[in-house]
């Protein structure tokens, strides 16, 4: 349980102009040290003194700081206004926090595009805290850089991927991850959709999910993946990133994922997209109907379904006629794809559709 209450905001900060700030959580997107003045010469095409200069006005601006001692010089951006606050989850109401207490930190510096992403975002994954934790507290944290802001979400609770792996029956919690990347998952179907997670993960341009032993990642243009945590994580801590100047939207995010029902007009999420890799364990190989049968699970819900092999650079037989074969004679109505298919795997699956 947290005990500690602390509230932290400082004055308003210049923040970077719409295109460095993409540029800018481009780059520092895993906020490494980066030799800033180099990316400048290359991506904008400018002296390698005019980059420098540059460079200095952002540190003399307070949005950069210098690095150890390195050539090339490294830096790193400026974290310049924090927040933190802890919340008893008795009685608590998410849009009631969010609106009055943390959406003012970020919308000082945030578009209103970014701001519609936090408003669908943050709400969600405090929902979440309030309804499936379990919990008695949930912990907010919010950094400000000139380029994004950082929102950490911490809850005492029974810790997500081991409450998907107990409600579903599931052998492995990090079945609960494989779950997740699908969509539509909720252990709570009367009062939730299973959406919150999948659409915030992928509106957003870094989401993680920190519980256990494990975290779930996903960042923009980069699929979903599982990474064995070196700290156990009690809880669950949910960790967004997000430009202040992205140019993605809501809209966009939900369109990439929806059919529309030519009956009564409505979009519905019906896509989804499955890193295959999710589906095995460490290095074990994709051979097996039961790793079949792993990814197969509540894809039925979808109308189209694509399956994504980076990463896999081969199948077995019984894994792939269990998906092309068997599954597609059940379920003809679900239009199952494949893409970053290696030429082994696309032998295998013609192989077992008999062409």
């Amino acid at each position: 349980m947290f005990t500690s209450m602390t509230f932290r905001v400082y004055m308003t900060h210049p923040i970077f102009d719409p295109e460095t700030a993409r540029l800018m959580a481009a780059q520092f997107k895993f906020t490494t040290p980066r030799p800033i003045a180099r990316v400048l010469e290359q991506v904008r095409g400018v002296s390698r003194q005019a980059a420098a200069a540059q460079v200095r006005r952002w540190v003399q601006a307070g949005l950069l700081e210098e690095e150890g001692n390195t050539r090339p010089k490294q830096f790193r951006l400026t974290v310049f206004e924090r927040f933190e606050q802890s919340f008893p989850l008795n009685d608590f109401d998410e849009h009631v926090v969010w609106s009055t207490t943390l959406r003012p930190v970020i919308a000082k510096y945030a578009s209103d595009v970014a701001m519609k992403i936090w408003d669908y975002g943050a709400t969600e994954m405090l929902n979440n805290a309030k309804d499936h934790s379990q919990g008695s507290c949930v912990r907010v944290r919010i950094g400000i850089t000139g380029a994004y802001a950082t929102l950490i979400i911490s809850d005492d609770g029974e810790g997500i991927f081991k409450r998907i792996a107990r409600l579903c029956e599931l052998p492995d919690e990090r079945l609960s991850i494989l779950e997740l990347a699908k969509g539509k998952l909720t252990t709570d179907r009367t009062r939730h959709s299973g959406e919150g997670i999948f659409f915030t993960s992928r509106a957003v341009d870094q989401y993680q999910i920190q519980s256990g032993d494990l975290i779930f990642d996903h960042t923009d243009r980069h699929d979903d993946t599982f990474i064995d945590a070196q700290d156990h994580n009690p809880g669950t801590t949910v960790v967004l990133r997000l430009c202040h100047a992205t140019e993605r939207t809501m809209r966009s995010v939900f369109d990439a994922y929806t059919t529309e029902d030519d009956d009564e007009g409505l979009s519905r999420f019906n896509k989804t997209v499955i890193p295959v890799r999710l589906a095995r364990f460490g290095t074990e190989s994709v051979v097996s109907r039961s790793q079949a049968q792993r990814l197969l699970a509540r894809i039925d819900q979808f109308q189209a379904v694509i399956l994504d092999f980076d990463q896999v650079d081969s199948i077995g037989q019984g894994f792939a006629d269990e998906i092309f074969r068997v599954f597609k004679q059940q379920h003809p109505e679900v239009d199952v794809k494949v893409r970053n298919a290696s030429d082994d795997v696309q032998y295998m699956i013609r192989r077992v559709r008999g062409n």
